[in-house]
């Protein structure tokens, strides 16, 4: 037997339930004219999306398809590298297309139902699995309907919890406790069942908590061998993937063969093309808790993997820039200063490309749209003398043009043409020269504009892009002395970009609008400090106060108090009342439960939140056995119910949140 066939058949022997998804999947393999064309499966981390994919795959090898897998983590950002990667979905009949981690891609749904799916070659199928459900456009489309199978997939029943951890061979006086600990979550389980009988001797660990990946990482990893293994774990906790050669890079002294080889036999370590990375949640749990145990080599390998990072940037050929960009921002994407500006919408995600003539007449017309006439003869100006400054945006669903920007490159002695023609650009060099003249050999770069007319000037993936942009050019640039950024509305971008970019005081004008121009001389502050300087805005590390639980984990946590809401034992050990907000608490149980309630109460001040409390109220406290019946109690049809229900929690979560942070409310 060949080692692919023995991983595949350990592989069966392990698997657990999800018999029902297996068995339609299977159907269509062997051709049922009635089986499904498209597989979407979607649930929280954790809850097994990977493992069944997985299977998917063996049983499609088993049938003699050809596969396609990609992880939506590792897709760019343009859909044509999506399309050239599945290629064979189009082109080779039979192909079977699975794509992990669908959410981080999700910004490629729309175009894949209405442009790259209808063109799947003769018997093709696909699976899509994500966090998110699809959009309800699709499933209600009555043409799709047929085509498309939507699974939400659920935690393990008790019959099945236990069946892993008899399989695991876990002794049976610490079933029943794991059980309480983990739940139905597969990766709680999985991780318990890794860890083994001898993981688990210490019964007390095994108390019900939210906090479960903490614990079982901590019981998994044990004891790490060495300060060097410890190191490794910090490189993989932050890094969006850990290669061999990085560890050998950010490690020099250290063995990284042996280290990459105990990091990829770790059961919560995943691997791709580019190395190797913590399943998402163990992710944030490791890193929240390796920057709580020692906070300043934390912090200190941040600064060795964004060095580097920048020196991958500085040495990359065109080709992987972004893709070492990506890696690097990675790094900072839990910055306070790069909060303030980041954001993501999978309705509006757009991918850019350089300006091409025939773009012209569109890029003239949103900026004649926002800006005014003259801000488009302005366009027109910097297109003719520089048009590889231009980034056309378009949107991934439907290729419409949105948005354009352009960040210019100009050198010194200042051309006075420029001077003359655009008084931002004239606003720049007189700073440069009440302020530390630019010499001869170098350049200043500008982001002269950021035109996106639906979302103009707020922050946005084109704003998000661009910036990006912006600071891996000035990473590479040789001898750019200062760089520019312009935005119309001046007091509030001053606000966003403060202790980043100075208000250089300017406001030119430009036919009826003025202009906020802010700037930083990267002879004071090399580009390196200036990125490194995101780092010391992040989150202080976690200290062990009454609220060591990030926001991620405070949601889990409301899940988990809700859900325990009838068990009097596992309520009274939730890890919410180990939080902040529980903290001042007499009768912690008690006033939590009061607590609870009233919020859930609460929501209906809001008209948006008088369906979702009734969802919440009979899903958790009005004693209903199942979510079935908390649905037929309110006389809705299941999915509405769900659909109420995650809006519920979800607004319930941010409320207890900003009381978390703010104190409970008065009363």
């Amino acid at each position: 037997m060949s080692v692919g066939e023995r991983l595949i058949r350990t592989r069966e022997g392990a698997f657990i339930g999800r018999e029902g998804q297996l068995g339609t999947f299977e159907a269509a393999l062997a051709g049922d004219p009635q089986a499904p064309f498209t597989f979407y499966v979607y649930g929280p981390g954790g809850i097994g999306k990977s493992t069944l994919l997985r299977r998917m795959a063996d049983r499609a090898r088993a049938a003699g398809r050809p596969l396609v897998e990609l992880d939506g983590r590792f897709v760019e950002r343009d859909p044509a590298d999506f399309e050239r990667a599945a290629d064979a979905f189009v082109s080779v009949p039979g192909t079977v297309l699975l794509v992990d981690s669908f959410e981080h891609c999700q910004w490629l749904e729309s175009r894949l139902w209405h442009h790259f799916l209808p063109r799947a070659a003769d018997d093709a199928l696909v699976v899509l699995a994500g966090r998110h459900a699809p959009q309800p456009q699709w499933t209600a489309d009555p043409a799709w309907s047929p085509l498309l199978h939507v699974t939400e997939l659920e935690p393990f029943s008790e019959d099945q919890a236990l069946s892993l951890l008899v399989a695991a061979r876990i002794r049976p006086e610490l079933r029943d406790p794991v059980l309480r600990f983990a739940g139905g979550n597969p990766l709680a389980l999985s991780l318990a069942a890794a860890s083994g009988s001898t993981g688990c001797a210490q019964e007390d660990i095994w108390a019900p908590s939210a906090d479960v990946l903490r614990t079982l990482l901590a019981g998994l990893i044990g004891e790490v061998p060495t300060a060097a293994h410890r190191r490794a774990l910090e490189v993989a906790a932050q890094a969006r993937s850990t290669s061999e050669e990085l560890l050998t890079t950010v490690l020099p002294e250290e063995d990284a063969h042996r280290l990459f080889s105990w990091l990829r036999d770790l059961p919560f370590m995943e691997s791709t093309h580019r190395g190797l990375h913590p399943h998402d949640a163990a992710r944030e749990t490791l890193a929240a808790d390796l920057r709580w145990r020692a906070p300043n080599a934390f912090e200190a390998m941040r600064r060795r993997l964004a060095d580097e990072y920048l020196r991958l940037l500085r040495e990359a050929p065109d080709e992987q820039v972004w893709t070492v960009t990506d890696e690097l921002f990675h790094l900072f994407r839990e910055g306070k200063t790069l909060a303030r500006l980041r954001t993501w919408s999978r309705e509006d995600e757009v991918h850019d490309r350089p300006l091409h003539p025939d773009d012209l007449d569109a890029v003239l017309r949103m900026a004649e749209e926002t800006e005014g006439p003259a801000s488009a003869e302005l366009v027109r100006y910097w297109a003719r003398r520089q048009p590889q400054a231009f980034s056309v945006y378009r949107l991934v669903n439907t290729g419409r043009i949105v948005a354009f920007t352009a960040r210019l490159a100009l050198s010194a002695p200042a051309d006075p043409e420029d001077l003359a023609t655009d008084p931002v650009v004239a606003a720049a060099w007189q700073h440069t020269e009440a302020t530390a003249p630019v010499s001869p050999g170098e350049h200043i770069g500008v982001s002269r504009f950021s035109v996106y007319p639906e979302r103009y000037q707020v922050p946005s993936r084109v704003i998000d892009l661009s910036s990006s942009r912006a600071q891996a050019e000035s990473a590479r640039a040789r001898g750019r002395a200062y760089g520019f950024a312009v935005y119309r509305d001046a007091e509030t971008w001053a606000e966003r970009v403060k202790g980043t970019l100075a208000d250089t005081g300017a406001r030119p004008r430009v036919g009826a609008y003025t202009y906020g121009l802010f700037s930083v001389d990267w002879r004071r502050i090399p580009v390196e400090a200036w990125l490194q300087s995101f780092i010391s805005t992040t989150e202080e590390p976690v200290s062990p106060g009454p609220s060591p639980i990030s926001r991620s984990l405070f949601d889990r946590a409301v899940r988990e108090a809700l859900a325990h809401w009838r068990d009097a034992g596992a309520f009274a050990a939730c890890a919410l009342l180990r939080s902040r907000l529980a903290a001042d608490f007499g009768d912690p149980v008690a006033e939590l439960r009061a607590l609870l309630r009233r919020s859930v109460d609460d929501l209906a001040q809001d008209p948006r939140g008088v369906r979702a409390r009734e969802a919440l109220a009979a899903g958790y406290f009005s004693g209903a056995p199942t979510q079935e019946a908390a649905a037929r109690r309110l006389g809705l049809p299941y999915g509405t119910y769900r659909r109420h229900l995650r809006q519920g929690l979800d607004l319930l979560c941010e409320d207890l949140w900003q009381q978390e942070l703010d104190g409970p409310r008065a009363r």
